[in-house]
């Protein structure tokens, strides 16, 4: 159902976009030399062409996880206080871009600085293309700026590495079809003399799909056995999906880097002038407060960009 929803939402934006062209291009019809009409014309023009802009970007965003919410982990390194302090700068940044994408955000998880700052936090972040936009953020960002924390107000270095997960579904729900199971019945094992099954009582599974097999001879009937051996067969089933699910979230966090020279992949310079750059894709700015309020979309679709048909 949820992707169901998420495909109808899509089909409605594309619809009403085709609906608003359509009303625009008959406007134009009539329009003539109205100099209002026109005026209007063109404006909705400018919007239609902006949005479609955006919209047709969204498509390529088409991984795996890209459509849904995503868990942001911020971690200070080199640099102690300035570094804890660079985290809540950044926390500040990212709540302040998702409040701006409508997107709802909470903190999840926090560990103060000792001084100030963070030493670490995590947040979720829920929304349509969370994770398909702040996949581009995740490495480490460098900031280099007067030290408020230094009493000979000297310059200072300072990182912070920023970890992407996808939210992963992890209600998992074991269904079992019965044209997946092969089913053996044999005779129980006993002691011998009176306590020797005369009935083949025990019950073997096998899972045909993932290999599993499963017995259960314990209980003195076959559809007590069956119903253990459905159980047992069902607890591994879920261990191996748990399995799947820690080692699909390994593969998207990637290889551990420490926060450090040489590691960043952005740069945000308060003196000795104004710059922020990308490394990645050499986009900067020399307006570093408006990029700390959140204004990160040119960074992300810049380097987003770079990976289509990647």
């Amino acid at each position: 159902m949820q992707e169901l929803n998420a495909l109808k939402e899509q089909i409605d934006v594309w619809d009403g976009l085709q609906e608003r062209a359509q009303d625009a291009q008959d406007l134009a019809l009539i329009a003539d030399d109205d100099a209002g009409m026109l005026s209007e014309l063109q404006m909705e023009a400018a919007a239609l062409e902006k949005e479609l802009e955006g919209r047709e970007f969204t498509l390529a965003l088409n991984g795996k996880y890209d459509t849904g919410g995503a868990i942001v982990s911020i971690h200070a390194g080199a640099g102690g206080t300035e570094a804890q302090d660079w985290a809540a700068m950044l926390l500040r940044m990212y709540l302040r871009w998702a409040e701006k994408k409508d997107f709802a955000t909470e903190i999840t998880d926090m560990t103060q600085g000792e001084e100030a700052g963070v030493k670490s936090v995590t947040i979720t972040v829920d929304g349509s293309y969370a994770y398909g936009y702040l996949q581009a953020e995740r490495g480490t960002h460098r900031l280099v700026r007067l030290s408020p924390f230094d009493a000979g107000n000297r310059r200072h270095t300072s990182f912070a590495k920023l970890e992407v997960l996808p939210i992963i579904d992890e209600d998992i729900e074991i269904e079992i079809s019965p044209n997946d199971i092969r089913i053996d019945v044999f005779l129980s094992s006993g002691a011998g003399g009176q306590s020797v099954q005369k009935n083949a009582t025990a019950v073997r599974l096998h899972h045909e799909p993932s290999g599993i097999v499963v017995s259960c001879q314990n209980e003195r009937s076959q559809t007590q056995n069956r119903e253990i051996a459905l159980k047992i067969l069902r607890g591994k089933l879920y261990a191996v999906e748990q399995e799947r699910i820690a080692a699909e979230k390994a593969r998207l966090k990637g290889e551990n880097v420490q926060a450090d020279f040489g590691s960043q992949i952005r740069s945000y310079v308060l003196h000795p002038y104004q710059m922020v750059k990308d490394l990645r894709t050499n986009v900067e700015t020399s307006s570093p407060q408006t990029v700390l309020d959140g204004e990160l979309d040119p960074f992300i679709e810049a380097w987003l960009k770079t990976q289509v048909g990647t």
